[in-house]
């Protein structure tokens, strides 16, 4: 079943005669689970026309390096025999997503699309609407709860949005339907990117080479698969108690594979309810879903969730009061971003991010109080903070990555003890850490990660 609420159609043009429906696959990079593909197989069976899918490869997407690019083509290489075994040839070309569908689309009775939630997203499917000569529908594939069903406003917080999603669960935590495609492409297709030599086309992209491919993770939905069901086995039973123990292995994993569309949300939900129950489902659901789509509301409703003025007027009062407030220690974001400080837990943390491509979570909230206290000014600390992140993280440019920024900074909290430099926004510090957690243990795990993560061209 696909909800009529996940549907939204981008222009006013009508479906016109063609010789495919086109399924501009640029955010849900799967063949399974996806809303937007079943939804475009529905349509090419009704036109009784086959479907073609096409990917726009743009060398220019903000901040992506080839860590990024190459986790995006390794992606693209999985999904292609599999979107071929259920009849849809994929093209990928080189070039602005919005050019490229638009050129793919000339023969096009029909194009659906999938949804991104990001000011550039926003843009390309905007610019290919307004240029395309036929319809162009939109849908919304991953959010459990679309964006505007669950809210038709900014949340202030998750406490706030969760019980709107709440009220909409039963609706839309429900199995999709895959659909067979009635008649297959024949004939001439659209030349496509050779995918199999990915570094070679890393290089002829010419993005920055200066982070290199994270080693401990390939893109693609047969991995992404493979760490479920990893996760469900091993996991998942402790995932309440061990989520936060940077220690300990208790985290899914998957937020790369979210990101870059090559799981599902609604598929990850799905498994985790019939595999357990109790207190483990219900922490992980509330991740998932509630602070997961928090982060998507968030850049759907805020035109600047990458500044320092998204925060909240109380956060952004508090911290220019205590802006000039001396600091412990002072470093400049080169020696932030070469791990160089006094503090072997944030140095631990940063390294972990560089080498791996990843951060445990609960470290990447220390990780940017610190940030936070060191740097001279709150708006200088916010900027070095999503730069930073942006770079190394593969889930980085991310909803749930500008949240998590912002959150450091008094985003999506509540106001407590006033305190030095932080004023009323929420303090962490190393005492915590060792007070909770086996924060050494940590920090010999990341000393024993090969330098492999490390700066380099690819």
């Amino acid at each position: 079943m696909i909800q009529p609420e996940r549907i939204r159609h981008l222009n006013e043009r009508p479906i016109r005669a063609g010789r495919f429906v086109l399924y501009w696959m640029q955010a849900s990079v799967r063949a399974g689970w996806n809303h937007a593909l079943e939804y475009a197989i529905q349509r090419a069976n009704g036109l009784d026309l086959p479907l073609v899918a096409g990917f726009g490869l743009t060398a220019d997407f903000p901040e992506a390096n080839a860590r990024h690019y190459t986790f995006l083509l390794e992606g693209l290489r999985d999904v292609a025999p599999a979107l071929a075994r259920r009849g849809v040839p994929l093209i990928v070309r080189g070039g602005s997503p919005d050019r490229v569908v638009t050129e793919l689309a000339r023969d096009a009775a029909l194009v659906v699309t999938d949804r991104g939630y990001l000011r550039i997203q926003r843009e390309w499917r905007a610019l290919a609407a307004d240029e395309m000569r036929c319809a162009m529908i939109q849908v919304e594939s991953d959010v459990v709860v679309p964006v505007q069903t669950a809210s038709d406003h900014e949340a202030y917080s998750a406490g706030t949005l969760r019980p709107r999603i709440h009220a909409h669960l039963e609706r839309f935590l429900v199995p999709l339907r895959a659909a067979g495609l009635q008649r297959k492409a024949t004939g001439r297709l659209p030349e496509s990117l050779d995918l199999d030599d990915i570094p070679r086309i890393v290089r002829d992209l010419g993005v920055d080479a200066s982070v290199a491919p994270a080693p401990g993770f390939r893109g693609g939905a047969t991995e992404a698969a493979r760490r479920l069901r990893r996760f469900l086995r091993d996991g998942l039973r402790c995932y309440a108690k061990d989520r936060n123990d940077p220690g300990l292995q208790g985290q899914s994993d998957l937020s790369p594979y979210l990101h870059f569309g090559h799981i599902s949300p609604l598929e990850i939900a799905l498994a985790v309810k019939r595999a357990a129950r109790g207190a483990a489902v219900q922490a992980y659901l509330e991740e998932l879903i509630v602070r997961r789509e928090l982060s998507m509301n968030f850049t759907h409703y805020h035109p600047h969730y990458d500044r320092f003025d998204c925060l909240p007027g109380w956060a952004r009062a508090t911290l220019a009061t205590h802006a000039r407030d001396p600091r412990p220690e002072r470093y400049t974001a080169e020696q932030l971003e070469a791990a160089d400080t006094r503090d072997r837990y944030w140095n631990a943390a940063q390294t972990e991010m560089v080498r791996t491509g990843k951060m445990h979570g609960y470290m990447r909230m220390y990780w940017g109080k610190k940030i936070l206290e060191w740097l001279a000014t709150p708006e200088e600390a916010f900027a070095v903070a999503v730069r930073l992140n942006n770079r190394y993280q593969l889930d980085g440019r991310d909803p749930n990555s500008f949240a998590g920024v912002a959150w450091c900074f008094g985003k999506h909290d509540r106001p407590w003890s006033e305190r030095p430099i932080f004023g009323l926004v929420r303090y962490m510090n190393a005492a915590g850490l060792e007070r909770k957690f086996d924060i050494e243990g940590y920090v010999r795990k990341i000393d024993a990660l090969p330098m492999d993560g490390a700066r380099r061209g690819v």
